[in-house]
């Protein structure tokens, strides 16, 4: 075992950091609460506030080859 780790002592170990993984994990969802519901009708553009408003799409004219 890497670091003269035992065995028990690496399962010991890595069960505690899945099962800490996991907490932090539900502790969060729980917080944050996400929103998993679906709209009937689709936002218009800029309504949706995970678009990034900075960024336009490029014109076929601007197009350099």
């Amino acid at each position: 075992m890497p670091a003269g780790v035992t065995w028990p002592q690496y399962l010991k170990m890595l069960s505690a950091t899945m099962l800490s993984m996991l907490a932090g994990a539900e502790v969060v969802h729980r917080y944050y609460r996400p929103d998993l519901s679906v709209p009937e009708v689709p936002p218009k553009p800029g309504e949706l506030r995970t678009e990034l408003l900075g960024l336009r799409p490029e014109k076929a004219s601007d197009q350099t080859s």
